[in-house]
């Protein structure tokens, strides 16, 4: 379901109604007369749907982690909000870029449009911008011939399931902590996917150059996480905003514990 064509088919509805009763019916009541039933409903939440659609399509849209991928940084059920003119201000619905106000820098959690199916919304960190040589190689990133510096920071338990190890990584001026499964592969094979022929498979994972226009994207869950490394790089057009800060996990602050919520690093 598109939430913003929805919100914004009721904002059409709405100030049609809402112009109707300013200029014919409203005058022909009497400026005392309440409005009717059905006036209140359309035309009387016109100002509140119009605030929230611009809100929400210029300046910051509300999301729902539903996955593992970006755990620790994100974990299921956070809500977070996205600061949707980091990259650019864009119409809504057609998402047609009007004004530049920057591009994405490495180690950015960003949420756009899975490119297999644009009604989708995907969240993953970028690794890799326009022009970038990305290695993944045994389970360490490089970019441009540079490991990204990565420690061990202890054992981590996620919900439902077994132990992963925890490794703190800084890309760009981000520091941030990433998971890996020992038990699990260092490579998977990619699907087929638009600029293919700019990867290529190593002895235990992959090299890929990132196209212009175009990024590289990686879930902190590494061996948990569907991205870059299997369907592809992510067009500029597809972005839809940075995440900026989780803001509630109703099962955390329901239990007491307000640590996580903040700005995301």
């Amino acid at each position: 379901m598109n939430f913003a064509l929805i919100l914004f088919a009721l904002c059409i509805f709405t100030g049609i109604m809402w112009m109707l009763d300013r200029k014919i019916w409203a005058p022909a009541r009497g400026l005392d007369a309440p409005r009717p039933f059905f006036l209140e409903y359309t035309a009387g939440f016109f100002p509140l749907l119009l605030a929230v659609f611009l809100f929400r399509s210029f300046l910051f849209e509300p999301f729902n982690i539903p996955s593992g991928s970006m755990i620790p940084t994100l974990r299921v059920g956070d809500m977070i909000l996205v600061q949707k003119f980091s990259y650019g201000v864009r119409l809504p619905i057609v998402h047609t870029l009007v004004v530049p106000t920057g591009q994405p820098q490495r180690g950015d959690v960003v949420v756009f449009r899975y490119p297999k199916d644009e009604s989708l919304d995907y969240i993953k960190r970028v690794v890799g911008l326009p022009g970038d040589t990305v290695v993944y190689e045994n389970k360490q990133l490089t970019v441009n011939g540079k490991p990204v510096p990565k420690r061990p920071a202890g054992a981590f338990m996620a919900e439902g399931s077994r132990p992963s190890s925890r490794f703190q990584e800084t890309l760009g001026d981000k520091t941030y902590f990433t998971l890996n499964d020992d038990g699990a592969p260092a490579f998977y094979f990619p699907e087929v996917f638009p600029h293919l022929e700019n990867c290529a498979r190593l002895t235990n994972g992959m090299r890929c150059i990132v196209p212009e226009g175009h990024y590289f994207m990686m879930g902190d869950n590494r061996d948990n996480s569907a991205d870059s490394r299997i369907w592809g790089f992510v067009p500029e057009r597809n972005l839809a905003g940075r995440a900026v800060v989780v803001w509630l996990n109703l099962s955390e602050v329901l239990s007491g514990r307000f640590d996580r919520l903040g700005s995301i690093q």
